[in-house]
Order: structure tokens, then C-alpha cells, then sequence
């Protein structure tokens, strides 16, 4: 497993946790994985604990309280901590997006959350609460178009994105809204911030038929992935399992047309809802 890298405990409340495991774990003499064996953890996790990857929970903190002699100071921070503006079975991903250095993500039916505008972000929102008030929908959008700042870095992280051509048909939102949102999309890719394929119709079947996915690699802890469900979603740290869904997303690519093609495919969807022309 890679070294561990030094922390900034004033960056986020996160880092000061994990820096604080890392400091009382090495008082006591104990490695990662003796760590991790009372919590039934992999040293893998602890290791993501202590890198600020992986959101500690309750119960954790409380048995990590009680071997390290902590005094609930664990406990009393992990509370704190469990506030979150994403919904619960988001917010430890979105967290471990935010450390990421490689985003891989394939989405079968909407351009995913980290590359859309507004206000196809609202469409969204609007399609999924549609009885939820104007405030409660504009905290989600905020939410959402917060993880974004990601972005505002040249380089890091490298965001490589598989779409079914579903992404490009499904009108969401009405013509203005789509043409804004994938024109967007081919702009993050001409600013060489994002990479993107197309998976056509016309590939048929394929590795990811289940549902959406999400691989996350970082620098100083190992791989995650992520599946997304309604309302649910699991974040995977077991090694063979992240590996198995690294090559479902290598299947993909496999079967996706060329980012070159996928770039003229989605500025020529884009084209199509500006002028009212899409067949679909």
C-alpha cells in the first residue's frame, strides 16, 4: 500500500480526524491492520481513515475510542462529522471524490453530477422530488454544482467518462437546457479537462448492463468503487471486487466509440436540440 502522505489537520474537520488516529495509533505501537482487526476492517481502511478517504462511523469511532484510550474524542468528532449537505448514502462518496486523483464513471441514463450545468442539475432535481419546494431543490443544486470546484484544477483530478447514448436522447429538461448542458460537456473535453466516450445503441449488450458506476483512485490510499442505486448507493473497498469492476469499466471503453467521435457525436446532439431537429 502506498506510504502514508502528511496531513494537513486545518484543512478539513476529515483530515484532523485521520490525523489523529494516525498520531494515537503509532503512540500505542499498533499497526493498521492490528487496528483494524477488533473493528473487522482491512489495515486498507484504517489507512483510508487516517488519509481522510473514508468517513469514520459511530460505532467505529467508539471501539477506536475504546483500544486507543481516546476519551470519546473520537466519538465526539465522528458526530460532528456526520453532517452532510449530500444524502446519506452519497455523502461518504462524495467525500472520497473530493481526494480523488482519477475519476472513472460510467452513466447509462444522465451526464453524472460532477459535469452538469444548473440547470440541467434542477431538471434533475425537479424529476426526482417533483412536490419538494423551491428551497429545498436549490440546496440540492448547490450541493451538486459545489463538487464541480474539482474541476477549477488544470490536471487533477483526471475525470474519464463513459456515456450511453441514452445520456445524449433523453431529453431532460427541454431542448434549451440540453443543448446548454452538452455543449458544456463538449467544452470540459475541447479544455482537455475531461475525457468522454459514447457507448452506442449499437454496441448491443454490455459489461455494465446493471447500472452505473464509479471508480475512484487516490495517491496515499488504495481504490474505490462506487455503484449507485435509487435512493441507495455502496461504496467498495475490497480489492478483488474494485479490480473485477476496473475491468467492467475497461470492457467499456472497449466497446465505446473513440473520444474523438464521442466529441462530434455530442456537439452534434447539441446542434440537433438548438434548432429543434433531434430524431430520436
Amino acid at each position: 500500500m502506498p506510504g502514508p502522505k502528511k496531513l494537513d489537520p486545518s484543512s478539513s474537520p476529515r483530515a484532523l480526524l485521520g490525523a489523529e488516529l494516525r498520531h494515537r495509533r503509532d503512540k500505542v505501537g499498533l499497526s493498521q491492520e492490528e487496528l483494524g482487526l477488533p473493528l473487522f476492517v482491512s489495515g486498507s481502511f484504517i489507512g483510508q481513515l487516517e488519509s481522510g478517504t473514508r468517513r469514520m462511523q459511530v460505532d467505529q469511532a467508539q471501539k477506536i475510542d475504546e483500544i486507543l484510550h481516546a476519551d470519546g474524542f473520537f466519538v465526539r468528532n465522528c458526530v460532528a462529522l456526520k453532517k452532510s449537505k449530500y444524502p446519506d448514502h452519497f455523502a461518504e462518496a462524495a467525500e472520497a471524490e473530493a481526494n480523488a486523483e482519477v475519476i472513472k464513471e460510467y452513466s447509462p441514463l444522465l451526464i453524472p453530477g460532477l459535469l452538469q450545468t444548473e440547470p440541467y442539475a434542477r431538471a434533475v432535481f425537479v424529476s426526482y422530488r417533483p412536490t419538494a419546494p423551491d428551497d429545498v431543490i436549490d440546496e440540492l443544486v448547490a450541493a451538486r454544482l459545489e463538487r464541480a470546484v474539482l474541476l477549477s484544477d488544470p490536471t487533477t483530478p483526471m475525470v474519464w467518462t463513459v456515456l450511453d447514448e441514452a445520456v445524449l436522447r433523453r431529453e431532460v429538461g427541454g431542448p434549451a437546457v440540453m443543448a446548454e448542458a452538452l455543449n458544456h460537456l463538449a467544452s470540459l473535453i475541447r479544455q482537455r479537462r475531461a475525457i468522454v466516450q459514447i457507448l452506442p445503441f449499437s454496441a448491443g449488450g454490455h459489461a455494465a448492463m446493471g447500472g452505473p458506476l464509479k471508480l475512484m483512485a487516490f495517491s496515499d490510499a488504495p481504490p474505490l468503487a462506487y455503484l449507485d442505486g435509487l435512493g441507495s448507493g455502496q461504496l467498495l473497498d475490497d480489492p478483488a471486487t474494485v479490480k473485477a469492476y476496473g475491468l467492467t469499466y475497461d470492457l467499456l471503453v472497449a466497446s465505446a466509440v473513440s473520444p474523438e467521435a464521442s466529441q462530434a457525436l455530442i456537439e452534434s446532439a447539441a446542434e440537433d436540440y438548438e434548432h429543434g431537429s433531434q430524431q430520436f
